[in-house]
């Protein structure tokens, strides 16, 4: 996307892009996509299916992981086209204009604060059902514990992305610990009568089922707003991206089916801590605790790369001259954004000691999905454009096809939001318009990348 007047935008942007350092290779990305994508649902979700869809529930999360496969080689092409920070932001800004890139990352940034706050104050009750007796849950303690922790993330992901993104790398695999063993080990305790069908669901119910999964296997838009801090895109991207998801889907599938076979019928109605219930009745009181830890575990590693990821978000405004200059300084010394960084630390913590996210919390589902709407529009104009912003972009086979597809879903699931979910999400963009009216640059969003 080129603009008459925006050569000296794109030398400004250019510059600060510079500063910072592509260090994230396939490895630590595709952590961050399954650190971002597998947080504390998994621990609650196969109840939630099973009450659903009975034994056939991992009918559910294969027809997600088809649909959701459609969003993310979106994604993927699009990410291997345009590799400026805010990811998402900048491939619909590349193509769309200035005003629907702006929009778009108005929805990223919607989608992960609220998130990251709602974990942060989820996380705090975890912690307290883990420890209990000591009053973490609430008051004062609950408000110190949740300040700390996310001056604790802060604090590390200010010292550089490196040191960001190790603790994602920590954290990923330490999450994914107790998961893997409890479907190692509880493989043993599996009864095969817990499994065998009853009957096959109609096709109403695996997509009910299936919509509510779709948000379980979302992540892949925060985890790529760092993107201006990646190797070799073309190549990194895409391959991470694979190889989270593929990795997301095994694990989701696995997990539904040990819950199932040890629990039987009665999984369904384990809706606080089914994994839990599972590991308990399993292995006694010590396997219940191991995956109590690991639900606290895996939110921690969540919030750890919401604090990589989110902080870019407001970078990539400022940038672009949306919110003021300061956010988009980069620290001399450790070469991330600093203040950018201190700014979203300061807003989640806000949400998730006042508690007001959950009212906002609504708005996630639709903005996650015309988000991805507007991405898939973005990697077909990409490929007609032949935007090459990475080296050799990575090309999804089958053409226009898969773009087509995957908007086609989209829109699917989009006619099952409620009046209010459209309205509530009419207000925070009609809000975002009048920012961007107001505090419009003279640059457009993205010249460099086309």
């Amino acid at each position: 996307m080129a603009t008459p007047d925006a050569g000296t935008g794109r030398t400004a942007a250019g510059t600060i892009e510079r500063t910072l350092v592509r260090s994230l290779g396939v490895r630590t990305l595709a952590a961050s996509i399954l650190n971002v994508t597998v947080g504390g649902g998994i621990f609650l979700l196969p109840a939630l299916v099973a009450g659903g869809l009975g034994r056939a529930a991992p009918i559910a999360y294969l027809v997600c992981a088809v649909a959701f496969g459609l969003i993310v080689l979106c994604f993927a092409e699009a990410g291997s086209r345009v590799s400026l920070t805010g990811g998402p932001y900048m491939y619909v800004g590349a193509v769309f204009g200035p005003f629907v890139g702006f929009v778009s990352n108005v929805l990223i940034f919607l989608l992960g604060v609220v998130a990251h706050a709602a974990i942060g104050s989820a996380f705090v009750q975890a912690l307290n059902g883990l420890l209990p007796g000591y009053g973490l849950g609430a008051g004062l303690p609950r408000g110190l514990i949740i300040a700390g922790f996310f001056a604790f993330f802060a604090a590390v992901n200010m010292r550089g992305v490196s040191h960001g993104a190790r603790m994602i790398e920590v954290a990923t695999a330490a999450k994914l610990l107790p998961l893997v063993a409890f479907v190692v080990l509880g493989a043993l305790a599996v009864r095969q009568e817990n499994l065998a069908w009853q009957g096959i669901p109609s096709m109403a119910a695996v997509g009910r089922m299936s919509i509510v999964l779709v948000f379980a296997f979302a992540g892949v838009e925060s985890a790529l707003v760092p993107s201006g801090e990646v190797r070799e895109p073309s190549r990194t991207v895409p391959r991470a991206i694979a190889l989270a998801m593929v990795s997301v889907t095994i694990l989701y599938v696995s997990v539904q089916v040990v819950a199932q076979g040890i629990l039987g019928d009665s999984l369904a109605s384990a809706k606080d801590a089914p994994l839990a219930t599972a590991a308990g009745q399993a292995f006694g009181p010590a396997g219940a605790l191991l995956l109590l830890a690991g639900a606290v575990i895996s939110m921690f590693g969540y919030l750890s790369g919401m604090m990589l990821a989110m902080p870019r978000t407001l970078f990539a405004f400022a940038r672009d001259g949306y919110l003021p200059s300061a956010l988009a300084q980069v620290h001399p010394v450790t070469r991330v954004p600093a203040r950018a960084i201190v700014t979203h630390a300061i807003v989640v913590t806000a949400l998730a000691i006042s508690g007001s996210f959950q009212q906002l919390a609504i708005l996630s589902n639709i903005s996650a999905l015309l988000l991805y709407l507007l991405c898939s529009a973005a990697a077909f104009e990409l490929r007609r454009r032949n935007v090459q912003g990475g080296g050799v972009p990575f090309r999804v086979p089958g053409g226009p096809l898969v773009p087509v597809l995957s908007i086609l879903v989209i829109l699917i699931l989009l006619s099952n939001a409620t009046g209010r979910e459209m309205a509530s999400i009419g207000i925070a963009l009609a809000v975002s318009v009048a920012v961007f009216f107001f505090r419009r640059p003279p640059v457009a969003v993205g010249a460099e990348a086309a």
